[in-house]
């Protein structure tokens, strides 16, 4: 093929893709099998070595998952992915490759709730601590590093309060200390953001979101820029030798594909939260069509934050692609097309009046997701982010009175229509 870089949308539909070598067939395959057929022992032998690369058992690689991981990987910028079971699976397989007990993480403390319990309940019972930093401040975050800290964690946009990280300058804070910076890139997606060309070098998904588009898949995904340099001696699991492997040191053996190798064949493997072909072929699908619908949300988020921040219900709105948003410098920087479709906001009459609301929607169904086509409400405190402390909560910004939308592709007229007829009921 031509060295032409081809566009997004070209490669959303392209890469990882190409039609099938042996009947012809131009979409994508699912292979629902097992395992794999050896071709000789000492074939075997070189697979299970990791001298040799091709599949061995579906919890590993399987080629339909393979060529998710490689579109997902192009359409993010990134050296190659491993995808996972779940979004909270990417985030552990993420952690675990490049960290264990004794070590430290460095956390923005507004995040997903189930991502501050992965770190704050089930990480500490690991041995390894996370500090959690409000609005990921590069200072505040700085002064928490530790010598045994082995990376910084932050949401492109925020879940739920929607703040925008200056991953710019979280990177080169990372990098200052010799550690990566993860991002979860869930909330814009790559066509809205792309954390690795502003410095990131690992960023997670759960895929289960605007990757699918559908509500119907449970997946997830860690994508790597390959550019950190892991012999460097601050991440031992990756440049010291590895018991699993005879003595084998990732970094040595693979270089730039270290940390992807080590995410794969020793923590994915032994976590065994692998990607089911059947959900790998229905998010190649869902990649097909990520640009079309991402414009789509965004246009009817505006519409709908437009329509909510003028409203006499309303007490307070917080959607960073409103002009009036304080983070709108950092959307034009790092989501130039638009700042997703997900929002919060408070009715007047705190808590009482956000119950109310929720249940007189008709359109807006209440449940625990985001990035469905169909428009969704939630009300975090008692749901997302129910598990957290008072304090928790508080420095998460998480108020009574907050309600949750992720903003679907139905006409913005009747979305309105239906907001309006709750908040004046």
């Amino acid at each position: 093929m031509s060295d032409r870089t081809f566009g997004f949308r070209t490669r959303a539909l392209h890469a990882g893709t190409p039609p099938d070598p042996t009947t012809g067939a131009r979409a994508m395959p699912i292979y629902l099998s097992a395992s794999f057929v050896f071709e000789s022992t000492e074939h075997a032998a070189e697979l299970y070595s990791l001298r040799n690369y091709g599949n061995i058992y579906t919890r590993i690689s399987n080629p339909t998952v393979a060529a998710f991981e490689e579109k997902i990987a192009s359409l993010e910028g990134g050296l190659g992915a491993v995808a996972t079971a779940s979004g909270q699976a990417a985030q552990l397989i993420a952690i675990l490759s490049l960290a264990q007990a004794g070590d430290h993480l460095v956390s923005s403390a507004n995040i997903y709730g189930g991502t501050i319990t992965q770190f704050s309940v089930t990480l500490k019972r690991m041995g390894i601590e996370t500090t959690f930093v409000p609005d990921a401040q590069p200072r505040a975050m700085a002064a928490a590093i530790k010598p045994n800290t082995k990376a910084l964690f932050a949401e492109t946009i925020g879940n739920p309060l929607g703040n925008v990280a200056d991953i710019a300058e979280l990177a080169a804070l990372a990098h200052q200390y010799g550690i990566p910076l993860v991002v979860d890139n869930t909330f814009a997606s790559p066509y809205l953001c792309r954390p690795i060309e502003h410095g990131a070098d690992i960023v997670v998904h759960s895929a289960t979101k605007f990757i699918s588009g559908q509500g119907r898949v449970i997946a997830g995904a860690l994508i790597e820029a390959g550019s950190f340099d892991w012999a460097s001696g601050k991440h031992p699991l990756i440049s010291e030798p590895s018991p699993g492997y005879h003595g084998m040191t990732f970094s040595e053996t693979f270089v730039e594909y270290a940390y992807l190798m080590r995410a794969r064949a020793e923590v994915l493997r032994d976590v065994g939260a692998c990607l089911s072909p059947m959900d790998a072929w229905l998010l190649i699908g869902g990649l097909e069509t990520l640009a079309l619908r991402m414009d789509a949300h965004v246009a009817n988020a505006v519409k709908v934050a437009e329509f909510l921040e003028s409203h006499r219900q309303v007490a307070w709105l917080n959607y960073p692609g409103l002009a009036s948003n304080p983070q709108r410098h950092l959307v034009h920087k790092y989501l130039p097309r638009g700042a997703g479709s997900i929002m919060t906001f408070g009715p007047r009459g705190g808590r009482a009046a956000a119950v109310k609301f929720i249940e007189a929607l008709e359109l807006w169904s209440h449940l625990a997701n985001v990035g469905d086509a169909k428009s969704l409400v939630i009300h975090p405190a008692s749901t997302t982010h129910q598990q957290l402390t008072d304090d928790e909560m508080q420095t998460a910004g998480i108020t009574p009175d907050m309600i949750r939308l992720s903003v679907g592709l139905e006409d913005a007229e009747d979305l309105i229509w239906d907001l309006d007829r709750a908040l004046t009921l």
